[in-house]
């Protein structure tokens, strides 16, 4: 998957802008993408394990590797308060 993703560091995505518009269209892949952020934020808060964040802002497809603080039903949140909108998330692995 990630040959079509730039690799971006965390502290980059603030000053990234986000559509409104899911990347995703199938509501089996909607719900996997949900069931991946709650599995990735366990790891993250038992394990602090990084995890790879696949997503698209405004511009293009990127990847970012980071550990997941936060899921809310419309927000990932990374650490210092930076934040990915879960309807521009591809998947998390």
């Amino acid at each position: 998957m990630n040959k079509d993703f730039e690799i971006i560091e965390k502290e980059t995505i603030s000053a990234l802008h986000f559509p409104k518009t899911d990347v995703l269209e199938e509501k089996e892949d909607i719900e996997r993408r949900k069931n991946e952020l709650v599995r990735a934020l366990t790891l993250g808060n038992l394990e602090h394990s990084k995890i790879k964040i696949y997503f698209e802002d405004d511009t293009s497809k990127k990847m970012v590797e980071t550990t997941i603080w936060g899921v809310t039903d419309e927000r990932v949140i990374l650490k210092q308060g930076v934040v990915i909108p879960v309807n521009r998330i591809y998947s998390s692995i």
